[in-house]
């Protein structure tokens, strides 16, 4: 199969530059790649992928022309300049590969996997009369909030009152209103957004990097939705795991720290590679980390403090006092961490990658989700998988959180059930588990196409 592949399919991938998007596209590159298709690689100038690190992929890079436009500038306007500044070097790049193929006697296949954001790529497919499927790197139950959040704004129900934040979804369980995404911004800009974001074109199918026993009632309601295969692959960082794709430099100097600390002792803390807080919030984290009196690492990504280029709003004595017990660092190489027997417990923004990540290792979680797919995590953490607490960021309630996790029986109970998904998971993903055998199932799916 593998030389059936190199010779008569061409797989082209477009990601976008979102590092949690960026990722699992690679990922997925270099498993097809090891079956034998030929994978080339779009993507966007901003944040573009290391080469070196896939030298078998050809890389395609598409002028995106943001000139400034980033995601700080409003998610509405970034994804629309992105995907209308793109498409017309790759609808380029495919025409000149379909007039190719029509030259020559030796047909190939050509197959369009687009990550989500880059919505333009499904419709440029349909256009061109290419099949099409779509990587969607977030949680699965992301997708059903494209059709459930315009019926409930049609039927009056959405956005809700402050008072009715807390209500259960009926049509949507185990999600609360304050879960859905996008909550906090205007309506009518959420509505476009979705409108933009859904496709236009029916994929082929859709790939998500989940597993069956973590979403398996959503992903029974988004096969019927859409009647199309759905392919659980996850999680890719193991079922395809591939070198670094941090944006940033990582700094292993934690981990020789880490192998001096005691077992399930450390909490990691780590707010993603886009969230940014103010200096108020910042200040109850660190003394909510040195009142816990627990060792620790926290990263704190340059800028990502408000008016700060990075920890000059600690006090230099409690800077001092705090780095007897732990290490603070500009970005971490968070897998290895995770995975390092020390730490008990991963303070997080539950963006979806590091939320996989977590429950690989059965490392219990501390929630403050900011934005998107991040609070529906947080409720899968705290409600459904009984693995992680709901943070309130206040000094007191923060130091008690990290002790309940680290230190208390309670901690105790989640780490046991963190564990003992962690087990699923490794079933998940070993020989003749369900998302090998989806992996297997998506590669006859393609040479189908």
């Amino acid at each position: 199969m593998a030389e059936h592949g190199r010779r008569g399919w061409q797989l082209v991938l477009i990601s976008s530059p979102l590092q949690g998007h960026m990722t699992p596209m690679l990922q997925l590159g270099s498993y097809l790649q090891s079956k034998g298709f030929s994978i080339i690689f779009a993507h966007s100038e901003l944040n573009p992928p290391d080469p070196s690190n896939h030298p078998d992929f050809i890389f395609l890079p598409l002028p995106d022309n943001l000139s400034g436009t980033g995601i700080s500038s409003g998610i509405n306007q970034f994804l629309k300049a992105l995907n209308e500044n793109c498409r017309p070097h790759l609808e380029k790049h495919l025409i000149q590969m379909i007039n190719t193929q029509k030259e020559t006697s030796e047909k190939e296949s050509i197959v369009i996997i687009y990550d989500s954001l880059m919505f333009f790529a499904g419709n440029l497919a349909g256009d061109l009369g290419l099949p099409s499927i779509i990587l969607r790197s977030s949680c699965a139950a992301f997708l059903p909030s494209y059709w459930i959040i315009p019926q409930l704004h049609q039927e009056g129900r959405f956005p809700v009152q402050d008072s009715f934040l807390q209500e259960m979804i009926p049509e949507f369980h185990p999600f609360r209103y304050k879960d859905l995404p996008f909550i906090g911004l205007p309506i009518q800009e959420v509505l476009d957004l979705i409108a933009m974001i859904s496709p236009k074109t029916p994929p082929s199918a859709f790939i998500c990097n989940t597993l069956e026993c973590l979403e398996q009632s959503t992903l029974t309601q988004i096969r019927h939705h859409y009647q199309v295969p759905i392919f659980t692959i996850g999680p890719l960082h193991k079922t395809s795991p591939t070198p670094s794709t941090s944006f940033l430099k990582e700094d292993t100097s934690c981990i020789p720290w880490l192998d001096k600390q005691s077992p399930k002792s450390v909490i990691y803390v780590s707010l993603g590679s886009l969230a940014t807080i103010d200096t108020k919030i910042a200040t109850e984290m660190v003394w909510g980390i040195a009142n816990s009196n627990q060792p620790f690492i926290w990263v704190v990504r340059p800028g990502s403090v408000h008016g700060c280029d990075w920890i000059e709003f600690l006090p230099e004595d409690l800077v001092s006092e705090m780095k007897v017990r732990g290490m603070i660092v500009k970005w971490a190489p968070q897998k290895d961490v995770l995975a390092h027997s020390a730490v008990g417990g991963f303070w997080s923004h539950c963006g979806w990658n590091s939320t996989l990540e977590s429950v690989c290792e059965g490392v219990p979680m501390l929630c403050q989700p900011f934005s998107i797919d991040q609070m529906m995590n947080a409720r899968y953490l705290s409600y459904v998988w009984k693995m992680g607490l709901e943070m309130v960021v206040e000094r007191g309630e923060i130091e008690s959180a990290i002790r309940r996790v680290l230190v208390s029986k309670e901690g105790e109970v989640m780490r046991r059930r963190a564990m003992g998904i962690e087990e699923q998971v490794r079933v998940a993903v070993t020989h003749g588990g369900s998302s090998r055998n989806s992996m297997n199932d998506l590669v006859e799916f393609i040479l189908s196409l």
